[in-house]
C-alpha cells in the first residue's frame, strides 16, 4: 500500500487493454485531473435514463464541483477508472473507501462504495464487467476487501453485472434501493466467470478477423506484382463473397476499378462498413492507414508490412506504437510482418494471404508464427497423399508474423468453439504467456487434439520481432508442462503434419497394443522395432508374403481389427510389380472396406512408394476423427453419426498401483501396467454422416507412422486421465494464517530474502513438513555438544557450496556412534578440505536409510508455479532426470510425478531392493504445492535430500526464498499482453 508521501503518484501499472464481448478492444486507465473535458463530453452523451440510474434523480449535467470530485483522486482511498475508445471515455467506475457508518474513511478501513456509468451506445458490450474486474483488482491492491453498491431496482443491467460476477454476495432492499455487498476475494466461480468472458471475447475478436463481410486491401500497386496486388488477387480468385476494395492513395482520382475490384484512394472514400483491412504499405505510412481505418470503423487489421521489431530496437518501438494506435480505435492486429490469414469455409472463402492458391477445405486448423513455416505446412498438407488436397485440408490458417497483438492463445480460443476445426496444429517460436497457454491448451485438448512444434528451442533467445516474458525454465521443463496440459509436443514440422493427418483421419486408440501385417517381412520388423522404441506393445508382425492380393490384405486386416487384444493396426505394403495404379486402387479399397467394419480402431499404412496408394487411400470427403462403438451383436455399424472430436476412451480410473498419467514414452516403476482392452464410451457429439468413406493415412517410413501412432496413444491416455484429474487434499495440520503472518514479518526486512535454517524449519513446519535438525559445528567441541543435544548416532556434513549434496567428494561422514568417532571424522574433514570456516560443518541426526530424492518448487515469471521431483545426485545433476507439474498439484498429479522420472524403478523395488513409502512422498509433494499455492510470496523451495525409506521419509536439507508477490497475478483482471 502506498504511504502518504506517494499517494498521488500515477499508477501506470493499472493501465490495460481489454477485449470486449463483441471482440472490439478498449483501454482501461486511471482518471486524472487532465480528463475534465473528456468527462464532461462523455456525460453529455449519456441518456437521461442512465444518468437517473446513476444519481437516483434527474441530473442533466455535471457541476464544476462534480467534475473536480470525479477527476481528482488519491489513487488509494478514492480511485476512478475509465474505459476509452478513440481516446474518449465510453464508461467510468469509481470507488470511495468508507467506514462502518458508510461515511468516507481512510485505511485501514477495508470497504468501499462502487458506482458505474456506461454510455448507452456501448452498453451490452461487456464494458462494465471488464471495469468491475479492474476496479476490484485495484481495490485489493489498496487493502480493500469488500465492495458495496446501491442500485435502483429498475437498473436491472447493473444489478446483473454485479450478480453475474461470481463473488460472494449479500443482497438487501431498503428505502426503494437494492444494496449489494460482495467480497473481492476471488472465488472458483468468479474465476470461472472471468475465464468464460475472456474466452467469448477473444474468440469473437478472432472471428471478426477470419469471417469478415467486407475487406479492403490498402497498398495495392497500380502495376502488376507487389505484395498488396498479390493479396488482392488471391482474395478475388478464392471467390470471397463479400465486398472487396483496392485502396491506394496514388490512384488517379478518376480510377474506379482495379482488376475488376472497386478502387478507392482512401478507406474514408469507401461507402459502407469495412470489417477487415489488409495493410501492405511501407512501415512509415502504416500510422496514417491505421488512423483512416480506425475513423472509418474497421474492426481488424492484417499487417503484412515489415520493418518493425524484425528490424531491430527502433522497429520494436514502432511496433509497440502500432499496437497502441490500433487498440485506441478498438481494432486488433495480426502481424506485422504477417503472411496472412485463410478461411476455407464455403460461406467465407477468404485467402487474405500471400499463398497463391486457396487450400482445399478440411478440418485442420493451422497457426504459424513464421511465414516460411506456414508455407511449408500448407505445401506438405497439399502434397501428402496427392488426394490430400481434396480431403485432408485446412479449415483456417493464421500466420501471426511478429505476433504484436493476436497470438496463438487468441486463435486457440477461436478453435475451441469452431465446428469446422477438428485438429489444431501450431508452429510456435515463442510463447508470450505460457501460463495462459497451458490453461487454454488443457481445455482445448480435452475437446480436440492440439499438436505443437516449437522452433528456436536451443537458440537461447526468441526470434527478432517476438518480445516475450523471460523464463528461467529449461526447454525440457516447458515441454513437460505442455504435455501435462494435453499438448502433443513434436520436434519437427514433418512430425506435426504426420500427427495431424492421423488425428484428423482416425479414431483415438484405446491402448498401446499394435497389430502389424503386410507383404514385406523386413518392413514389418522395422515397424515392430519402431513400436518398441515408442513404448507401444506390438504383436509379432504377420507376413502375407509378396504374393498377397488385395483380398488377402482385406482378410488379414479384418481379422486384426476383430482381435480384442489389438488397439491399432499398422499395414506395411511394398508395390507389386506390374500392377501400378490399378493395384494401388484395389488395395486401398480393400483396406478401407475392412477398416470401415471396425471404425473404433485406427489403421495406418506404411508404403515405400506413396504415389497412387496414398492418393487412393485419401479418396474420400471427410477428415473427421471417428470413434463409433460397434453394435453389441458385432454386426457392421449403421449410420450412427460420428463424433466431432476423438473419443477419450474409458472413464474408469486406472488399476490400483498404476500411475494416473505419465509423459509419452515414460515407463512406470514397479510391475508393468495392464494392457487389457479399454472400453470406448459413446460418441461425444455427432457431426459427419457415417456413409462417408474411411480415410487411412499413409506414411513413407515405418518410424514416422509409429511415431504418430505413439503420440495418439499418449494423447488418448491423457484424455482418459483428464476425465478424473484428482483433487487437492485438505490437511488438518496446516496453519495457513500463521504462515502468512510469519511471511509478512520476514518480508518487512526487505524486498527478497533467503530464510535461515531456523526460519525455514518454522515455516515448513506450519505446513506439516518436518526438517531434521542440523546444528552448526564450527569447532570439534561444538560438534560434540551438538551430537549430545541431538543424540547418537549422528552425521557430520560439510555445507560449503562446493561440497553441499556431494557425498561422492567425501564431505559427509555417517553413522558416527560416539564422541571418539565424531572427533576423528571432524579431523579427517578438516585435513582433507580445509579449515572449519571454509567447510561450514554441521551435525545432524541419522535418518532411516532409503533413496535420496529432491523436491523443488519455483515461481517462474512466465510459466507460473512449478513443482519438480527427481532423485538426488547424478540422476538430476548430470542427466536432468526431473519431472514437473504445474501448481496446484492434485493427488493424481503427485502419483504420476514420482513415476515419471526415468530412474523411478529405484523407488519401487528395483533388483530386489525394498520399495519406498510412495504415499509419504506423495503427501510431501502435495504439502509443498499447498505452501506455494497459498502464499505467492514463497518464490522458491528446495528440499534436498529427502531420504525416502520403506516406512516414512526424512527431509535432511531445506531452503526457502521469499519475495513480495506481484501486483497482478493470474487472479487479476483480463488484460491484453503488451509485447
Amino acid at each position: 500500500m502506498q504511504t502518504s508521501s506517494d499517494r498521488h503518484e500515477y499508477p501506470a501499472h493499472w493501465e490495460a487493454d481489454v477485449v470486449l464481448r463483441d471482440g472490439g478492444t478498449a483501454r482501461v486507465r486511471p482518471i486524472t485531473v487532465d480528463d475534465a473535458e473528456r468527462l464532461v463530453s462523455f456525460y453529455e452523451q449519456v441518456s437521461d435514463e442512465s444518468k437517473y440510474y446513476r444519481f437516483f434523480a434527474p441530473y442533466p449535467r455535471l457541476s464544476a464541483k462534480d467534475v473536480h470530485r470525479f477527476t481528482h483522486h488519491d489513487f488509494v482511498d478514492r480511485v476512478g477508472l475509465a474505459a476509452t475508445i478513440g481516446g474518449e471515455f465510453v464508461a467510468t467506475v469509481r470507488y470511495d473507501r468508507i467506514g462502518a457508518g458508510g461515511t468516507p474513511a481512510p485505511a485501514p478501513a477495508d470497504e468501499a462504495e462502487v458506482a458505474f456509468l456506461v454510455q448507452d451506445a456501448h452498453q451490452g458490450r461487456g464494458v462494465a464487467s471488464a471495469l468491475l474486474e479492474h476496479i476490484a483488482a485495484v481495490a485489493r491492491e489498496r487493502g480493500i476487501r469488500r465492495f458495496a453498491a446501491e442500485v435502483l431496482p429498475a437498473n436491472t443491467k447493473m444489478i446483473k453485472v454485479f450478480m453475474d460476477a461470481g463473488y460472494t454476495q449479500k443482497r438487501s432492499f431498503e428505502d426503494g434501493v437494492v444494496r449489494l455487498e460482495f467480497d473481492l476475494e476471488p472465488t472458483d466461480r468468479s474465476l470461472a466467470v472471468q475465464y468464460a468472458r475472456e474466452h467469448r471475447a477473444e474468440a469473437r475478436s478472432v472471428q471478426r478477423l477470419l469471417q469478415p463481410g467486407s475487406v479492403a486491401v490498402v497498398g495495392t500497386g497500380r502495376a502488376p506484382g507487389g505484395v498488396g496486388r498479390s493479396v488482392l488477387g488471391n482474395i478475388r480468385d478464392a471467390g470471397f463473397p463479400g465486398r472487396l476494395y483496392a485502396v491506394n492513395k496514388a490512384f488517379p482520382e478518376d480510377q474506379k476499378e482495379l482488376d475488376g475490384v472497386p478502387a478507392r484512394r482512401s478507406v474514408r472514400d469507401i461507402d459502407g462498413p469495412v470489417d477487415l483491412a489488409v495493410v501492405a504499405v511501407p512501415a512509415e505510412h502504416v500510422p496514417e492507414v491505421v488512423t483512416e481505418c480506425g475513423e472509418h470503423g474497421v474492426q481488424g487489421l492484417v499487417v503484412v508490412s515489415a520493418g518493425y521489431a524484425d528490424s531491430g530496437p527502433d522497429g520494436r518501438e514502432r511496433q509497440r506504437a502500432l499496437v497502441r494506435h490500433a487498440r485506441t480505435y478498438g481494432m486488433r492486429i495480426i502481424g506485422p510482418n504477417a503472411f496472412g490469414i485463410i478461411n476455407t469455409s464455403p460461406d467465407v472463402r477468404l485467402n487474405a494471404s500471400l499463398a497463391p492458391e486457396m487450400p482445399r477445405p478440411g478440418r485442420i486448423g493451422l497457426f504459424a508464427q513464421s511465414g516460411a513455416i506456414g508455407i511449408a505446412l500448407l505445401s506438405r498438407l497439399h502434397r501428402r497423399g496427392g488426394g490430400v488436397t481434396g480431403v485432408t485440408g485446412v479449415s483456417t490458417f493464421v500466420s501471426s508474423g511478429n505476433r504484436a497483438d493476436v497470438s496463438g492463445n487468441d486463435v486457440l480460443q477461436y478453435w475451441y468453439d469452431d465446428p469446422e476445426t477438428d485438429v489444431a496444429l501450431m508452429y510456435l517460436e515463442s510463447i508470450g504467456n505460457p501460463r495462459k497457454f497451458t490453461r487454454l491448451a488443457r481445455r482445448t485438448a480435452a475437446a480436440k487434439p492440439l499438436v505443437v512444434v516449437q522452433g528456436a528451442r536451443h537458440g537461447g533467445a526468441a526470434p527478432q520481432g517476438h518480445a516475450v516474458r523471460a523464463t528461467r525454465l529449461p526447454h525440457a521443463t516447458v515441454s513437460a508442462l505442455l504435455r501435462q496440459a494435453g499438448v502433443i509436443r513434436v520436434d519437427t514440422i514433418t512430425d506435426l503434419v504426420d500427427a495431424g493427418l492421423l488425428l484428423a483421419r482416425q479414431p483415438l486408440p484405446a491402448g498401446p497394443r499394435v497389430a502389424i501385417l503386410g507383404n514385406s517381412e523386413s518392413l514389418g520388423l522395422l515397424t515392430y522395432d519402431a513400436c518398441l522404441a515408442e513404448g507401444l506393445h506390438p504383436h509379432p508382425p504377420r507376413d502375407l508374403t509378396t504374393a498377397a492380393s488385395a483380398d488377402d490384405f482385406h482378410a488379414a486386416l479384418s481379422r486384426a481389427l476383430a482381435d480384442d487384444t489389438c488397439d491399432a493396426v499398422v499395414v506395411t505394403a511394398i508395390p507389386t510389380v506390374g500392377e501400378g495404379a490399378a493395384g494401388d486402387a484395389a488395395l486401398a479399397e480393400a483396406l478401407r472396406s475392412a477398416a470401415a467394419a471396425v471404425p473404433t480402431k485406427p489403421v495406418l499404412v506404411v508404403h515405400v512408394e506413396l504415389g497412387g496408394l496414398a492418393q487412393a487411400l485419401s479418396a474420400a470427403t471427410s477428415t473427421a476423427p471417428q470413434a463409433l462403438r460397434p453394435p453389441p451383436d458385432g454386426s457392421a455399424p449403421d449410420d450412427t453419426p460420428r463424433p466431432t472430436t476423438p473419443d477419450p476412451g474409458p472413464q474408469t480410473p486406472p488399476p490400483a498401483g498404476r500411475p494416473a498419467s505419465r509423459p509419452p514414452g515414460a515407463r512406470p516403476a514397479g510391475p508393468p501396467p495392464s494392457v487389457a482392452p479399454l472400453p470406448i464410451p459413446p460418441p461425444v457429439a455427432p457431426r459427419a454422416p457415417a456413409e462417408e468413406a474411411r480415410l487411412i493415412p499413409a506414411y513413407p517410413a515405418a518410424e514416422r507412422a509409429v511415431r504418430a501412432l505413439g503420440q495418439a496413444v499418449s494423447y488418448a491416455q491423457w484424455r482418459r486421465d483428464a476425465l478424473d484429474p484428482g483433487r487437492v487434499p485438505e490437511y488438518e495440520n496446516i496453519d495457513e494464517k500463521g504462515a502468512a503472518q510469519q511471511i509478512a514479518g520476514y518480508l518487512a526486512r526487505g524486498q527478497g530474502l533467503t530464510l535461515g535454517m531456523r526460519e525455514t524449519c518454522e515455516l515448513l513446519g506450519r505446513y506439516g513438513i518436518r526438517v531434521h535438525r542440523a546444528l552448526p559445528a564450527p569447532a570439534p567441541d561444538d560438534a560434540v555438544s551438538a551430537a549430545r543435544a541431538i543424540g547418537y548416532p549422528v552425521a557430520l556434513k560439510a555445507t560449503a557450496p562446493h561440497l553441499r549434496h556431494r557425498a561422492d567428494l567425501g564431505g559427509v561422514r555417517l553413522d558416527l556412534a560416539d564422541e571418539e568417532q565424531l572427533r576423528r571424522a571432524y579431523d579427517e574433514l578438516t585435513e582433507l578440505f580445509g579449515k572449519p570456516a571454509e567447510l561450514r560443518p554441521v551435525v545432524q541426526g541419522m535418518a532411516p536409510r532409503g533413496v535420496d530424492t529432491v523436491v523443488r518448487a519455483v515461481i517462474d515469471p512466465a510459466a507460473g508455479a512449478v513443482l519438480s521431483f527427481g532423485l538426488a545426485g547424478a540422476a538430476t545433476q548430470l542427466l536432468g532426470d526431473m519431472s514437473h507439474r504445474l501448481i496446484p498439484v492434485t493427488d493424481r498429479d503427485a502419483t504420476s510425478l514420482i513415476r515419471s522420472v526415468r530412474t523411478a524403478p529405484l523407488l519401487f523395488g528395483w533388483r530386489g531392493s525394498a520399495p519406498v513409502d510412495a504415499a509419504a512422498l506423495e503427501e510431501l509433494l502435495l504439502r509443498v504445492s499447498r505452501l506455494v499455492d497459498d502464499h505467492p510470496e514463497v518464490v522458491a523451495v528446495t528440499l534436498e535430500p529427502v531420504v525416502v525409506a520403506p516406512h516414512g521419509l526424512s527431509v535432511l536439507g531445506a531452503s526457502v526464498r521469499l519475495a513480495p508477490p506481484p501486483a497482478r497475478d493470474d487472479l487479476g483482471p483480463r488484460t491484453l499482453p503488451t509485447y
